[in-house]
């Protein structure tokens, strides 16, 4: 019999890594903002960057918590990867990346135990630590695609599971499945289905069994995505999008192939796009691509079920919501510039951002980020702490 694993070591800060060129900058930069709002914990986004582009945007950027990694250095730790880049394409070169990513990180920080690797298109609406409490003391974290019904086809040649999200533990097995994963995709990734493989993906297929200390995440709020979505009850609440009565901890916002149900725009989407544009606008890309790929292909996306009908009520739902997402971005890029502010000791500019957020979208009242600054604006730095104080007394009685 198996002797019990003990319990894992509490994360003190969450280690995640992630990688995208100048067409996902956007989505990259919404999946860091999400993990800002939401996640409870300190967390480092490493950030391997596939163009000087987006490598120059993000460095002027300055995020606190995001880590950049430039090609160059990448593919210098690792000479395999530049002979693959040589017969594939791009996007088939970015999968083979994949488990090279985790492996570069552990390599240079031996004091991070656990990487887990997201893809740029995630996007968290809540704390990521159910995932991890679930995960406990594994080696290895799956998710699987868990296909409604009328996709279910797609396990044949998509794989069981998702790439999406991937946990490893620095131990033997997490390690060992690492290398033979990065050895497979160095040999064979492709964006094609052949002799059982398709990209870097279907080689997760038989890992439960290949590898031990495999969990197999169970949690409807974490992998909702378009192929799965549909056998699910999604709905919005003052918590939140919800899933099933549990809260959405991250949604897969790959679209191809797939419908978008109207009734998933609320809770899902329209936050999502209102995030991309807030994002090309913090990132000053040029106002043509503030409108394009994928920023356009999001709006028109998400707009068009809602479109396939023409009654006054649909149209003037529609809208209602645009302008309520257009108003709540112009409200964060505020709570930005309030922030920026309060950095250089300016309350008074502080202050005044703060109060023009508030009047451009009041339900940012109920976000911790906009409590932080005002409470910092208004009362002082000292007030955060006891604030702090207060929340974690209130999770502990709750």
């Amino acid at each position: 019999m198996t002797p019990p694993r003990p319990p894992p070591i509490p994360l003190e800060t969450y280690h995640f890594c992630t990688y995208f060129d100048r067409n996902y900058l956007t989505r990259g930069l919404a999946l860091y903002q999400s993990l800002r709002e939401h996640c409870q914990r300190p967390f480092k986004l490493w950030t391997l960057c596939f163009d000087d582009e987006s490598h120059a945007i993000l460095s002027r950027l300055g995020l606190e918590g995001m880590h950049l990694i430039h090609r160059d250095d990448f593919e210098a730790d690792d000479a395999d990867l530049a002979a693959a880049r040589a017969n594939r394409s791009a996007v088939e070169y970015f999968w083979t990346c994949t488990p090279s990513l985790p492996l570069y990180v552990l390599r240079q920080d031996e004091t991070i135990e656990l990487i887990t690797y997201l893809d740029a298109d995630l996007f968290f609406f809540s704390d990521p630590q159910p995932i991890f409490d679930e995960f406990g003391s594994g080696s290895i974290l799956i998710h699987g695609h868990r296909y409604a019904p009328e996709h279910a086809h797609f396990a044949n040649t998509s794989g069981i599971y998702n790439v999406g999200l991937l946990s490893f533990r620095r131990d033997t097995p997490g390690l060992k499945c690492l290398h033979w994963w990065r050895n497979r995709c160095n040999e064979w990734c492709y964006a094609r289905f052949e002799d059982g493989k398709y990209g870097d993906q279907k080689y997760l297929d038989d890992w439960p069994e290949r590898f031990s200390g495999v969990v197999v995440l169970k949690h409807p709020g974490a992998g909702l995505a378009p192929w799965n979505v549909s056998a699910t009850r999604v709905g919005f609440t003052v918590r939140g999008a919800m899933v099933n009565d549990l809260p959405v901890i991250f949604y897969h916002f790959s679209w191809e192939k797939f419908g978008i149900e109207p009734t998933h725009l609320i809770p899902l989407y329209y936050p999502y796009v209102a995030e991309l544009r807030r994002c090309a606008i913090k990132a000053r890309l040029p106002i043509g691509d503030v409108f394009a790929h994928p920023i356009a292909q999001a709006e028109q996306r998400a707009r068009m079920p809602i479109h396939h009908g023409f009654t006054a009520g649909q149209k003037l739902l529609d809208i209602l919501i645009w302008r309520w997402t257009a108003r709540t971005m112009r409200g964060r890029v505020c709570l930005e510039a309030a922030a920026d502010n309060l950095r250089i000791s300016d309350q008074s500019g502080g202050r005044q951002q703060i109060k023009q957020a508030f009047f451009l979208a009041p339900q940012l009242v109920f976000e911790r980020y906009f409590l932080h600054l005002a409470i910092s604006a208004f009362l002082g730095n000292g007030y955060i702490l006891r604030y702090r104080k207060f929340r974690h007394l209130l999770g502990r009685r709750q």
